[in-house]
């Protein structure tokens, strides 16, 4: 499941009260382009997101760069906090192999050369999103995070859920999910609320996980 969590070839604590008045926020989302993601263990992971009020232009640009960013990382899903806009917006997009397509020739690994089938572009935004009926059952996959490089673990979360959420012209939708699709959400809503996958973890397990990522910054 890392392979799906996150692409690895080349293919593809609140903020100060107030901080979400319009002026601010427009001001704060002016940047554009590829973002800088914030890694552990920088407090600002930890801030817990506002609700998007403005759905305008500038919005528009942060989900733009999230995309960007997120595809140039290479992964999966990404919340805005996690490129220091502490706003409930996130993105996600799977990118199912595309069976109709002719497998594409990689030297990404050392040289090696081999195919990989391409991907399908399906980017979905959640803008302000939540979670209604969270299934009993539970299922476990190895999630990793862009904000917490090179680690994976097993984590535990419902296997489905009922979701409803915004999209950029402030339109709600409600659906059902399951499978990563299901996964993916409930992890990139962990981020506005403050919470990494390594928060899971026992108390053990994610020190293991920080010492491993400490020791891979170190022979970097």
């Amino acid at each position: 499941m890392k392979a799906l969590w996150r692409r690895r070839c080349a293919r593809g604590v609140r903020w100060a009260e107030g901080w979400v008045e319009n002026r601010a926020q427009r001001s704060y989302l002016a940047q554009m382009a590829i973002r800088e993601i914030i890694e552990v263990p920088d407090p600002r992971l930890k801030v817990v997101s506002e609700p998007v009020t403005t759905f305008d232009a500038a919005l528009k640009t942060l989900v733009e760069d999230m995309f960007e960013t997120m595809y140039d990382a290479p992964g999966i899903g990404l919340a805005a906090v996690q490129v220091g806009a502490p706003l409930r917006v996130l993105v996600i997009d799977l990118q199912p192999d595309d069976p109709d397509a002719e497998p594409e020739v990689c030297t990404a690994h050392g040289g090696h050369s081999h195919t990989h089938q391409p991907v399908k572009r399906e980017p979905r935004v959640f803008i302000n999103p939540e979670i209604l009926d969270p299934s009993e059952e539970h299922s476990v996959y190895s999630e990793g995070c862009l904000s917490v490089p090179e680690i994976y673990a097993e984590v535990e979360r419902p296997a489905r859920i009922r979701a409803r959420w915004q999209d950029l012209d402030g339109k709600t939708h409600e659906a059902d999910m399951d499978g990563l699709m299901a996964t993916c959400l409930q992890h990139e809503m962990d981020h506005l609320e403050g919470i990494l996958f390594i928060d899971h973890l026992s108390r053990l397990k994610r020190q293991m996980a920080l010492k491993k990522l400490d020791k891979l910054r170190k022979v970097a």
